[in-house]
Order: structure tokens, then sequence, then C-alpha cells
């Protein structure tokens, strides 16, 4: 690496030329956005090999500091994951351009028209650990709401990070946008990260994407605001009136599809009239799929179970882990997500409507769901093409933040000479 100035000019300079592309990329048309992410997902797929090589370096950088199998895994970057990247960003390119929608329109009684409209957000800084292909991710989503981003890979991600952040670059450059638009911190100094959560001056919004650690670190200090989720602690809850065939189906893909994400189940509670029939069952799938059940002492005696403890509940594994509990009924497991859980996404298993209501009425998780697996908490399954992250907190954005949710608005008011009585 070139010499690199202090990490307090570094990143001025990069907030300075990230404030001056915003204000370009505000009234930039849609089709020049479409363009640079169609020109980007071409870039992607023709350096593939360079990326995997770039990942490489990662890879072995991940093993020596030694990185679970699980976090290895949201590392790796095959030809099929850059394949999902180029189709990512195709599918952002192709969504409608959320600037400049009109929201809302109204007349009041003075002559006034007011109308409601997206506006980008200005500078969105991403910090985040891990995943490569959230570069992509929050590149294409920031530059189609009209959005300026710096980029704060993790440090195991560097090379990769790089790798894909160029093709980006490239596809800006193609389509005659600022190239300052997407922009990656280049550095693993941890110091970059604190100074961005106080450049008030030239970040609108900080999006954290990763750990406990990171993302408490950022909400702790950072002067900036914050979209965050501090954790998928992700619960299913299988009801008394819950079909067995798609309790399983439903519980093994939701812990085991990838039990690195933040969608993996990661707390299964049962209703105690189905523990012999469908509980029992579930359970033993999951023990023969890999997954080391810490079961409640309802449950222990099933062979293979390993005992809870009270750590068990409210606790990320994002790991081949999962607790389980058997409640008296549907209010004991609202009881018990309200107390463990983080907001993220819970899961009812349930024949029965009115029990489905009272679930979805009664939480107030960002993501709730019946009968679908829990792997589904991701904005590309809702038709976002991609998400920067999935936001627990109350204001603004929550669930998956998509191009949308990176769009703040501000109203249009038109007179004929209208002045106030």
């Amino acid at each position: 690496m070139k010499d690199m100035p202090d990490i307090h000019t570094l990143m001025a300079d990069i907030g300075a030329r990230a404030k001056a592309a915003a204000a370009e990329l505000a009234f930039a048309p849609a089709e020049a956005k479409a363009s640079a992410l169609n020109a980007a997902a071409d870039a992607v797929w023709a350096s593939r090999a360079a990326i995997v090589a770039a990942n490489a370096k990662d890879l072995e950088y991940g093993r020596e500091k030694g990185l679970s199998d699980a976090m290895m895994d949201r590392l790796l970057l095959t030809e099929d994951r850059i394949r999902g990247i180029v189709d990512g960003l195709r599918a952002v390119a192709a969504q409608d351009d959320p600037v400049g929608q009109v929201m809302a329109d109204w007349d009041r009684p003075s002559g006034l028209h007011i109308r409601r409209v997206r506006t980008p957000l200005g500078v969105v800084g991403v910090i985040y650990e891990s995943r490569p292909n959230v570069t992509a991710d929050a590149g294409a989503l920031c530059l189609k709401a009209g959005n300026a981003v710096i980029l704060r890979g993790g440090s195991e991600s560097f090379h990769s990070s790089t790798a894909i952040h160029a093709a980006l670059v490239e596809g800006l450059r193609a389509a005659g946008l600022p190239e300052d638009a997407i922009q990656l911190v280049p550095t693993r100094d941890r110091a970059a990260v604190s100074e961005m959560l106080t450049m008030t001056e030239s970040i609108d919004v900080i999006v954290p994407r990763g750990g406990k650690g990171l993302v408490g670190l950022v909400q702790r200090e950072a002067r900036v605001p914050v979209f965050a989720h501090l954790e998928g602690i992700v619960h299913i809850y299988i009801d008394k009136a819950a079909d067995p065939v798609k309790a399983l189906k439903v519980v093994i893909n939701a812990k085991t599809r990838r039990t690195g994400i933040c969608g993996a189940a990661e707390c299964l509670l049962i209703h105690r009239d189905v523990v012999d029939d469908i509980g029992q069952g579930v359970i033993r799938a999951l023990i023969e799929a890999g997954v080391e059940v810490r079961a409640d002492a309802a449950l222990k005696a099933i062979p293979g179970t390993a005992e809870a403890t009270e750590a068990d509940w409210g606790k990320e594994y994002l790991d081949k882990i999962i607790a389980a509990r058997v409640v008296d009924d549907i209010d004991a497991a609202i009881a018990h997500i309200r107390r463990y859980g983080s907001n993220h996404t819970d899961a009812i298993i349930t024949e029965d409507d009115a029990a489905a209501e009272r679930f979805f009425t009664r939480l107030d998780s960002a993501i709730l769901m019946r009968n679908a697996s829990t792997q589904f908490a991701d904005g590309g399954e809702f038709g976002m093409g991609a998400e920067i992250g999935i936001a627990t907190g109350k204001m603004h954005a929550r669930g998956p933040v998509g191009a949308e949710q990176l769009t703040s608005f501000k109203y249009l008011v038109t007179g004929d000479g209208t002045v106030r009585g």
C-alpha cells in the first residue's frame, strides 16, 4: 500500500468528495443510474477471475485469524455467488427510480397545491464485516436512491471488496456519473470507523452491518444518525395447530440453509400439546442434519440434545446450534420472544388464522412470518433486488433497507400569487 495520509485527513477528503458527488447525483437521470449499474454488472462478471483471486487472499487471512466456518462461508465468493452479485446489480438497475416519486399530494383551501416527493438522503456511510457482496449491494442501492456512499468493509474482505469496488467505479465512469459517488475506504485501520462516526459535516446516515460488537460500537459512539440492527435473534414458534410437514420443512431450512446469516433461526419454541408428535420429530431431524440442539428440561430427554442454560435464550449463534424450549401456549411464546428477541425476524407455524393474527398483532419485530422460512428475511427475496441491511429500530426505515428506504422526502408547494391572510 502506498504511503497513506493520516486517517483524519484521508477521511475528510473522502467525505468532501462524497458530498460533492451527492450534489450531482441528486438530479442525475434515472437512465444514467440504471446504465451505471448495468455496466458495473458487466464489469463484475468480466473480472470474476480477478475477484475470486482476491477472495482467495481474504480467505487465507480469515484462516489465519481463526474465523469460524460460518464466518468463512460469509466471506467466500464462488462463481455462483458472483453471478448472484451480478443479478443483484441488474435487479436494482431494473427497479423504478425512487427519486422524485410523489408519495402524496393534496390541495388546501388557501389555494396551495402540496406534493410530498422522495429525495436522496445525501451521503450514506456503510460499515460492514466479512461479506464482500455488501460492497455491491450497498453501492448499488445508494446509487439508485441518488446517494453517494462511503464503504468501509471488514478487514477480512479487504481484497474482495477492493476488486468489486473497482467494477462499480467502472460502471460509474461508463455512465458519465461522478466516480466519487461510490468510494471504498482504502485502509484496514480501525481509526477510519471512528472518523466516519463523527463526520456530521459530510455523512447523513451510517448503516452498520455486522456483529453485535460492531453495531454496539456504532450505536454508542456515532454522532451521525444510524440505521441499525443489533442482532438477528430469530425465533420460530410451532403452534398447537401446526402442520407437521410444514413445520419440519420450515425449521430445517431456517436453521441449516445458511447458518451465518442474520435470518437464520436461533431459537425454537414448541407448544406443549405437539411436543410428542411434531416437536420430537423436528428436533431429531435437526440433530441428524448436524445441528446441536440445546434443549430445556422438557426436551433434554430426547437423545442427542445438550442441556440449555439461561445464556442460550437470546443468543445469536450464527452456527449449527439452536436453542429449543417448550411453551404452554401462544402467549407464552410471545412473552419469550418479547423478552429475548431482537425485533429482527420471528415466525409462527400454524394453520390457525386467529393464532397467526395474534402473533402478528402482539409482536413488533421488523419482520413477522407465517409458515415460511426466516431465511427469506432478505431484501432480494422481498423484491428489493438487494438490501443494505435489516433495520430493527423504529425510525424511518424498518426491515430490509432497499433503495426506497434510502430516501427522505421534501414538500413541493405551488401557489398562484397565494398569500396568507
